[in-house]
Order: C-alpha cells, then structure tokens, then sequence
C-alpha cells in the first residue's frame, strides 16, 4: 500500500489532471486499446495489427517495436503460428483473455472500396447459436463489443450508419467481416440499404482461453446504483422499448352502465315480466 500512495500523489498540476481523468467514475472513460507485436509476430500478423488500429483509431495505440510478451506460458510460433490475442483488464488486473488463430486474411489496402472516415461510429452484427450457446464464445462476443463499440451516444442520425462489423461463428471458425453501408434511393421516404466489403477480412479459430471465475465477471458487470434507472410503478416495457401503462380502476356494475338508447336494445314486454318475477321472488325471501 505505500508503493500505491506514493505513486497516486501527484506533484503537479498537469500530473493531478491526469490522475483524475483516470479515477473511477460513473461515467467511464472511452476505452483504449493498446496493440502489441510479440516477440515472433510475424508479417500477417504485424499487418493485422496495423488493420485492427486503423479500425479502431483515434481509441487505440499501436506500438511498432517487438514485445517478448507471453500471454500464455508456453506460447510458441510453431505449434501456433498466426496467433492473435485479444484481451482486456478490470482493477488493473487481466479480467478476459483468449487466443485465436488467423487462418485467412484480406487486408484493408487488398479491398479496392471507399473506407469510412476515422472515428466513425459501428454496428456490431453477430451471427450464430455459439455465441448465445458457448460460454467460451459468449465471452469472446463480450470482448468484441468492448472492443469495437466506441463511445457512447445519445442520439444517432440515419447518415452517421455508414459502418458494419459482422462476426459470424460457423462450425468452429469466427469469420469476420467490414462493411461499409450504402444508403440508395428507393422511390420513398425509407432508403434502400447496400453493403459494401472496404476490409478487412479475417477467418479465425478460437485456440486457448483464460476467463475470470464467474463472481469475478459478475462484479466487473456491475452497475452503479446511481446509474440504475428509477423504477416506476405500472409502467413497463417491451424487447422493442414499447412503454406500457397499467391503469387501476374500480369494480363497476355493467347493468348500471349508461348506454346510447337504441330500439335494438329496449327491452321486450317478456323480458320485463320476466324481471319483474325475479324481483317480487327476492323480497319474498328476504322476508
């Protein structure tokens, strides 16, 4: 504990600064992804990197110089070449990791399309019953979205989707694709959408993994009680954010109900003798 006091005080304001920017907040910080060649990254995967921070930028950092960095221990060229690790940290410890194999690549220059603008903002698309089924997958979907999914943003305009993300899992491969979204004229108010490939494509197959324990993903999951949305009463929503209101009412008397006096609904001479019998019989037994 003293190593960690004297490292958080600040002895300058710049310093103070940068020390608040990166204290726990409600609302957290962009996250940053720092993208590091291992000691054997060979060419594939040095241009993967290079494609990977190009999609990610301004958000990320990518460090040119070999790193002999070892996620898992015994990690070796030979037995796994094209090896790709992508990982993430909670409390200054690794929460997440898992290995994956780079079994195809096109890369970003090789697709001959328009590129979207840095910065832009993507849709994540995730296709296959892995990622719901598998814990190891939904793991890896959790991570991808952390990865990929930028700041975050109150509003968005129908230009501004311009950008697809598209993960599919199929019989043990993660393919991944980029597209760019191409709004056309459809003779109405609705524009009829086109994708179109800009790169980069991977094909990949999930290797080795070092999850956290359950209750540890569990506490990273969890949400300030400050942020928890107030709930209120007789009111709840749908899967599509339909809102639905419960309104209490008192138990009403339909006979006394006043209607629109229609011939269709007068009574019939018999229907009235018949009414009348029914009452003069009650106040006999109640008599």
């Amino acid at each position: 504990m003293d190593t960690l006091d004297r490292v958080v005080k600040p002895k300058t304001k710049r310093a103070k600064r940068f020390l608040e920017k990166r204290e726990p907040k409600l609302n957290e910080n962009i996250k940053n992804a720092m993208l590091i060649k291992g000691g054997n990254a060979n060419a594939t995967v040095t241009k993967v990197l290079k494609d990977v921070y190009a999609l990610k930028k301004p958000y990320g950092v990518l460090y040119k110089k070999k790193n002999i960095t070892r996620p898992f221990e015994d990690q070796t060229s030979l037995k796994r070449p094209n090896n790709l690790v992508i990982g993430r940290m909670y409390d200054y410890h690794v929460l997440d990791m898992i290995e994956l194999g780079i079994e195809n690549f096109v890369s970003l220059k090789d697709i001959k399309n328009s590129k979207c603008p840095e910065g832009t903002k993507p849709m994540l698309i995730f296709a296959g019953d892995d990622f719901d089924v598998t814990e190891d997958y939904r793991r890896l979907k959790s991570l991808l979205i952390d990865f990929f999914r930028g700041p975050t943003v109150s509003n968005i305009r129908l230009a501004g989707l311009e950008y697809v993300l598209h993960f599919t899992a199929l019989n043990g491969k993660i393919y991944f694709r980029s597209y760019k979204l191409l709004l056309k004229k459809s003779g109405c108010r609705t524009p009829r959408i086109e994708l179109e490939e800009m790169g980069p494509s991977l094909d990949l197959v999930l290797r080795r993994t070092h999850l956290a324990s359950d209750d540890l993903y569990k506490l990273s999951m969890k949400m300030p009680k400050a942020l928890k949305p107030k709930k209120k009463k007789n009111i709840s929503h749908d899967t599509f954010g339909t809102t639905y209101g419960r309104i209490h009412m008192q138990k009403q008397d339909l006979s006394k109900l006043q209607t629109r006096k229609m011939k269709g609904l007068k009574k019939r001479p018999a229907e009235r003798i018949t009414e009348d019998h029914e009452k003069k019989s009650k106040r006999i037994k109640k008599n």
